[in-house]
């Protein structure tokens, strides 16, 4: 296929593994704290590097030691970041995110840097697929997805208003339950395919309001459900991109996605194509 671009957040992940999370107001001890590069943007385009797209990342990190650390799994990928700005007044983004023994978590973003994106930053034209998230300001988001040329994956998340223009021209939107419920029948009404995703009991496509497709995960130990979620869009991007129809994508994703889930961090979680086509073959 061609080259996937992703326009998207790239963060530093501060992850905090204790025994429960905490209520709100409650402070839980006993947790083991480490730091893996995350964003959404940045894990889904190295989910697709992983399972055999070329990608390119578009985003923005700041002048600071966090910025190296946030990039080096894109660059050992092989990820183009001819497409990243640089900003002098901003921190890179971080993540804040406290997981519990089953895989749970709670995450508080710390946007920095990704906030300064702009449309002015943006290519006029963006050759092939694209895959874009909300973790950007929505005007830069916008805007890719219209200059996009290719087949446009939407990731509505986190929910928040988007204009009819971006779901009109999206070939797929991927949402959660939640996510799901914030945007309600607006999502069907551009024609393009929306999978709703339900965590370990798999996910759904629907083309104009009917189900077409339902999967799913194989039954795997999870360990943290971070980066799970970008497993999946990646995946489903990539397979469909690729050819693969809508039954097929969606399992293909839904592998992915479990197998990211069985490994701490977002990243280094991320599975690549060997690993997915081998629990696939275990399951047929």
């Amino acid at each position: 296929m061609s080259r996937l671009t992703v326009i998207g957040s790239i963060n530093l992940d501060l992850v905090a593994t204790a025994p429960r999370l905490p209520v709100a107001g409650e402070t839980v001890t006993g947790a083991t704290l480490a730091r893996h590069p995350g964003g959404k943007g940045a894990n889904q385009a190295l989910a697709a590097a992983r399972l055999g797209a070329e990608v390119a990342l578009i985003g923005q990190v700041g002048d600071d030691v966090m910025a190296e650390e946030a990039l080096v799994l894109l660059r050992a990928a092989g990820v183009d970041l001819s497409g990243l700005a640089i900003d002098p007044a901003a921190p890179t983004g971080v993540a804040l995110i406290a997981v519990d023994p089953s895989g749970e978590n709670q995450i508080v973003v710390a946007a920095g840097a990704n906030h300064g994106v702009t449309p002015e930053q943006l290519p006029t034209r963006i050759e092939g697929p694209l895959i874009a998230q909300l973790e950007l300001p929505i005007p830069a988001v916008e805007a890719a997805v219209g200059r996009a040329t290719g087949f446009v994956c939407a990731n509505l998340a986190p929910a928040q208003p988007v204009s009819e223009a971006l779901i009109r021209r999206a070939d797929l939107m991927v949402v959660n339950e939640g996510e799901a419920a914030f945007y309600g029948d607006a999502l069907h009404t551009g024609g393009g395919r929306v999978v709703v995703t339900h965590g370990a009991r798999g996910a759904e496509m629907y083309q104009r309001g009917v189900r077409v497709a339902t999967a799913t995960p194989p039954t795997v130990t999870a360990v943290d459900a971070t980066g799970a979620g970008d497993a999946f869009v990646g995946a489903i991007t990539v397979a469909l991109v690729e050819g693969m129809d809508a039954q097929a994508a969606l399992t293909f994703a839904c592998a992915a996605g479990a197998l990211a889930a069985t490994r701490a961090g977002a990243q280094p979680s991320l599975p690549d194509r060997s690993e997915v086509d081998r629990v696939l073959g275990a399951t047929r």
